[in-house]
């Protein structure tokens, strides 16, 4: 269960160390966890680092303490030698050694007969598979990739439907839903057993949230755990809709699914003017929305098949929400949120963190729906913090280090 609001996680098999953004915007703990529960960011290799820090450094080690919390066992200790300090010692090697910079590629996978188009790079460490949201694809992580790549596998896709993918028609598959998380959930499962060729943590945005939720419920030996970017609440639910106002939705859903009404709503938001304004909306700060992203959105949407895919989804009321997920998760779970996500309210978003798979809800300050494009090392960079902790539970570990303020990047 996580305590809303605290800095950054790390998720990890005793060889790797999973990181993410931090911020000290703390609830109520017990006094004897308050220096505990604060979070840094991104993933790393643990060996990696500390051996690029024996090459040069030789720095004192303290005392490792432990207790039990919350069925945890919690290790802590505290130095002015913090692991922020460890990963800019790590940085500055890497730049004196020549300041390798991973190229990303682009490649196909061929799904149930189907092109999946997908990103890549970085050759070795733990495997990241990026996952983006409505209307988005794996473009949305372009600034993301390389950086991740310098310590990891990392692999953003473009889910069946969205970007360079094939958009199959949903009116094929007759009354039977194509384009549902089930959906989704198998080809990212599959995509991880074919391509990645290991378990994976995944990184996800919006409703790749849920996605995300639920590969590593319907697969859970393939998941070795989730960061959660404001997962979509799923608003337009049937389940969170009021009984009275259930067919006229249905029959509004019908008519632009069924009819030349919907592809004329389409086409009204398919240009580049509604684009930007609509990123403009959700990113809360404009100077994010350049003429490059509007361009990473709009073109795929262009596609022949888009227009069926966008009003399939939005038509789209049924299926599993966040809250019937998350008890099921077997892996750990970090939940980061902008305050500032117009679409999805950060004050429903934190009832989130009181489930027990979830090991923190960071808030992320003036921060809109995509957090990862406010920061393209996010979730690499992160604050100059006193403590360093590491909580283990069922063979994975969630690091967590900090209590002081921080610092979004």
């Amino acid at each position: 269960m996580a305590s809303v609001g605290s800095p950054a996680l790390c998720l990890t098999k005793p060889e790797f160390t999973f990181l993410l953004i931090s911020y000290s915007h703390h609830r109520g703990r017990k006094k004897n966890e308050s220096d505990m529960l604060s979070y840094s960011a991104l993933f790393h290799s643990r060996e990696t680092i500390l051996r690029n820090i024996t090459n040069s450094h030789t720095p004192t080690i303290p005392n490792l303490s432990s207790f039990i919390s919350k069925g945890f066992s919690v290790h802590s200790f505290s130095s002015d030698y913090s692991l922020d300090s460890r990963i800019e010692l790590k940085q500055s090697a890497a730049d004196d050694d020549g300041a390798y910079q991973p190229q990303v590629q682009s490649s196909t996978w061929n799904w149930k007969g189907y092109s999946i188009r997908y990103q890549y790079s970085g050759n070795s460490g733990p495997a990241l598979v990026l996952v983006h949201g409505f209307g988005a694809n794996s473009d949305h992580w372009r600034k993301n990739i390389s950086v991740l790549a310098k310590l990891h596998r990392v692999y953003a896709i473009d889910l069946i439907g969205y970007g360079y993918s094939d958009k199959p028609n949903p009116h094929e598959f007759g009354d039977n839903s194509f384009y549902t998380f089930e959906t989704w959930a198998t080809q990212l499962n599959e995509f991880c057993a074919e391509v990645v060729k290991d378990k994976a943590f995944f990184i996800c945005n919006s409703i790749g949230g849920v996605v995300g939720l639920q590969a590593a419920v319907t697969e859970p030996q393939i998941c070795k755990g989730i960061i959660l970017f404001n997962i979509s609440l799923r608003m337009l639910h049937v389940k969170k809709q009021p009984w009275f106002g259930r067919p006229f939705i249905r029959s509004f859903q019908s008519l632009l699914r069924n009819t030349a009404l919907g592809k004329f709503f389409y086409q009204s938001v398919a240009t580049s003017e509604a684009v930007r304004s609509i990123l403009c909306q959700c990113y809360h700060d404009d100077s994010q929305v350049t003429d490059e992203l509007v361009q990473k959105i709009l073109l795929p949407g262009l596609e022949p098949g888009a227009a069926d895919v966008f009003l399939e989804f939005i038509c789209y009321s049924g299926g599993p929400l966040p809250e019937e997920l998350l008890p099921q998760v077997k892996c750990p779970v970090l939940i980061a949120w902008g305050d500032k996500d117009p679409w999805e309210p950060i004050e429903l978003g934190k009832a989130y963190g009181s489930f027990d798979p979830v090991a923190d809800f960071i808030v992320l300050p003036n921060v809109g729906h995509c957090p990862q494009v406010f920061s393209f090392s996010l979730p690499l960079k992160h604050t100059h913090t006193h403590t360093d902790s590491c909580i283990q539970k069922n063979g994975s570990s969630i690091r967590v280090g900090g209590n002081g303020k921080s610092k979004f990047y």
